[in-house]
């Protein structure tokens, strides 16, 4: 008699409890989403107060954690229930890291629209709007890029044995 089959392993192995750093790696993309959106906006219409609604979603979600950000509520509310339960629960402090860099740049935007050196703001803008399109598209954010090249720049910059 032949033996069965082995059942091959999920993909992605739910965790029943996240670490306490952790978040649903759905959330940051979605946010993605909704901040590509609310830029292309402020690209077409030059809405120097539009981009300082944006900046304001971005230092709540940087300074105050992901879970502040109005994004981050509709995500909980009306998105996740819809999905289920996540399967794959990711570190808090690289897409943290990739809002205040975005929050650098809508800062700028909005300094720029709001006195009167457009072509600031839509530069500044047209940058925060590709690094949060690739992460929207692709699932590619380059500001958790940027942050883990720089943790291993500090492991590398401790002495030994530290």
């Amino acid at each position: 008699m032949p033996a069965a089959a082995p059942t091959p392993a999920p993909l992605a192995t739910p965790r029943t409890a996240p670490g306490p750093q952790q978040i649903d790696a759905r959330g940051p993309r979605f946010a993605a989403v909704l901040t590509s959106v609310v830029l292309a906006v402020v690209l077409i219409t030059g809405s120097g107060w539009l981009l300082a609604a944006q900046t304001a979603v971005f230092a709540l979600a940087a300074v105050g954690g992901l879970g502040r950000s109005p994004y981050s509520w509709l995500y909980r509310t009306l998105v996740r229930p819809r999905l289920g339960p996540p399967t794959e629960w990711e570190d808090a402090a690289p897409p943290r890291f990739a809002q205040g860099v975005g929050l650098g740049f809508a800062l700028v935007g909005t300094v720029g629209y709001l006195s009167g050196a457009a072509w600031l703001g839509l530069a500044a803008t047209a940058l925060a709007l590709a690094a949060a399109f690739l992460n929207a598209a692709f699932g590619y954010c380059l500001g958790c890029e940027v942050y883990l090249l720089l943790r291993r720049g500090q492991d590398r910059m401790r002495p030994a044995g530290q």
